[in-house]
């Protein structure tokens, strides 16, 4: 099991704190509010509240804030982050929900991963489910896929099992470059919600042929 820290107080926060703690996993919570941090705490039976800007407890920490948000986050953690693997949810999303905020060819983990301390790893996941499908979690026996992209191995592993004990399926997807393909994907969700599904009930996934 993992020790997981998780910066940011909104639905993926939630979402993720209450599955890591149902597999086993230690959950930090850590919010620049510290009586919302504290509230949300409160209704996780076992997570621990941190203090915003220190050193994370957790070996993970999930980025959980909006991505506009992210960068300036880990910049002004700065040193605290070094050698914790560093897990990105986040889109980069413009205002019109149909482009990005981050240079042509780039990402936003990849963006991310430029304002880390040089000894953390940058892993992006989760960036392709919705809050409320990932805290139902597997439904009528479909699982839940996670695509993970990372350019370290061990971090990428480490998230992998991380996944695992959330009771979903982490499927990697190469280096971080590949966020800008994970990135499309969510893109892609939210023109399907808006376009052909017209809800966000659903999950996208991989279904093997043999």
């Amino acid at each position: 099991m993992s020790s997981i820290s998780i910066i940011g107080l909104g639905n993926m926060a939630r979402a993720l704190a209450a599955r890591a703690l149902a597999g086993g996993n230690t959950v930090e919570i850590i919010g620049r509010d510290s009586a919302k941090a504290e509230e949300s705490a409160a209704a996780l039976d076992g997570a621990t509240v941190g203090t915003a800007g220190a050193v994370p407890a957790g070996d993970l920490v999930v980025l959980a804030v909006p991505y506009v948000g992210a960068a300036p986050v880990v910049r002004e953690y700065g040193d605290a982050l070094r050698g914790k693997i560093i897990v990105d949810i986040t889109n980069p999303l413009a205002a019109d929900l149909q482009s990005f905020v981050v240079p042509d060819g780039s990402s936003g983990a990849q963006e991310i991963a430029e304002a880390a301390p040089g000894d953390a790893h940058v892993v992006k996941a989760f960036n392709t489910l919705f809050s409320h499908v990932l805290a139902a979690g597997p439904a009528e026996g479909r699982p839940l896929d996670v695509f993970i992209a990372g350019d370290d191995a061990q971090a990428k592993a480490h998230v992998s099992a991380f996944v695992e004990s959330l009771g979903l399926r982490p499927w990697d997807t190469g280096a971080l470059s590949m966020a800008r393909a994970l990135e499309n994907v969510g893109l892609m969700e939210l023109g399907l919600m808006n376009h052909s599904v017209k809800h966000t009930d659903f999950s996208l996934g991989i279904t093997l042929l043999r």
